[in-house]
C-alpha cells in the first residue's frame, strides 16, 4: 500500500491549500509519507510527526527534511500544548485507532482557534479496486474469507461517517471529497507478489493458506483483473478527504 498512500498524501497536501510557515502536527505519521508531503510542498515552520511505532518513527527520522521532526507518542493524547499548532492532519489511520471520534476531538485540541483538522481515508468500503477484486476472488474460492475483508472490518470509510466525527467533535465549514490515484501494474505479478508478503489482512490472508487453495485464488484473480494488451493492469483507489476548522475565538 506504500505507494500508492505517497500519491494519495500529495493528492490530499494540494487539496489542503495552506500557505507556508504554519506549524503542522501529523497524527499517526507512520513512516512519514504524509510529513515528507507537507514538508515537500507547504514551507512549513515545523512538522511533527507523532506515532506510536517506536520502529516507525526511526525509519521516519532516517529520511527526515530538514523542517520535520518526529516523536512516539499517541494519538489519543497528543504531546502538544492547547492550540500549540497551526494544522493538525492524520492520513490513512483513523481505522485503525480505538475510539477515532475522541481522536478527533484531541487533534482539535492542539490546534489555534480557526485553523484546519484534516484526514483522509482509504474508501475500503467502495474504492479500493484491487482489494476489492481480490477479496471478491477469495469470497469465490472460500466464503469464509468475507469475515476477512477489509469492506467489511473497517467502518470508518464515508463521507456520512467523517462529516459526523468532525461535527461531533465541534469543528465547523466542514467538507469531505474524494480523492483518486490510479494503482497501476506492469503486470499480474506486480499486483499479485505483494499478497505474498504476510502483512496486513489480504497478505495475511494468502499466508495462512494451503499452497493449492493460494494457487486457486491466484488463477481465479487473474481471471477477473482487467489486462491491457501488453499485459499492464490499470485500477482505481479513492480515498475519502475531510477536513473542517477549529471555532475562531472571535465567533
Amino acid at each position: 500500500m506504500g505507494r500508492w498512500s505517497r500519491l494519495v498524501a500529495d493528492e490530499f497536501v494540494t487539496w489542503l491549500g495552506c500557505r507556508d510557515g504554519l506549524r503542522w502536527v501529523d497524527v499517526g505519521s507512520g513512516t512519514g509519507a504524509l510529513t515528507g508531503a507537507v514538508a515537500a510542498r507547504c514551507r512549513p515552520r515545523q512538522v511533527v510527526g507523532v506515532d506510536p511505532s517506536a520502529g516507525f518513527v526511526g525509519t521516519a527520522r532516517a529520511d527526515a527534511p530538514a523542517s520535520a521532526c518526529f516523536v512516539v507518542g499517541d494519538g489519543m493524547s497528543l504531546p502538544v500544548r492547547r492550540a500549540g499548532c497551526d494544522v493538525a492532519v492524520s492520513g490513512l489511520v483513523l481505522n485503525f485507532l480505538p475510539v477515532p471520534g475522541a481522536a478527533v476531538a484531541e487533534a482539535a485540541r492542539i490546534v489555534r482557534p480557526g485553523g484546519p483538522v484534516a484526514a483522509y481515508v482509504w474508501d475500503y468500503a467502495e474504492g479500493m479496486e484491487f482489494l476489492g477484486r481480490f477479496w471478491a476472488a477469495a469470497c469465490s474460492v472460500d466464503p469464509a474469507a468475507a469475515e476477512l475483508d477489509e469492506r467489511r472490518r473497517f467502518p470508518v470509510c464515508d463521507p456520512e461517517r467523517l462529516r459526523s466525527m468532525w461535527t461531533d467533535a465541534g469543528l465547523v465549514d466542514v467538507d469531505v471529497v474524494p480523492l483518486e490515484v490510479v494503482t497501476a501494474f506492469t503486470g499480474f505479478a506486480d499486483l499479485w507478489e505483494p499478497f505474498l508478503a504476510g502483512q496486513g489482512p489480504a497478505p495475511g490472508y494468502v499466508a495462512a493458506l494451503t499452497p493449492s487453495a493460494r494457487d486457486r485464488l491466484r488463477d481465479t484473480l487473474r481471471a477477473t483483473v482487467p489486462t491491457r494488451p501488453d499485459g499492464a493492469i490499470e485500477l482505481t483507489a479513492r480515498a475519502w478527504a475531510v477536513r473542517g476548522r477549529t471555532v475562531d475565538a472571535a465567533m
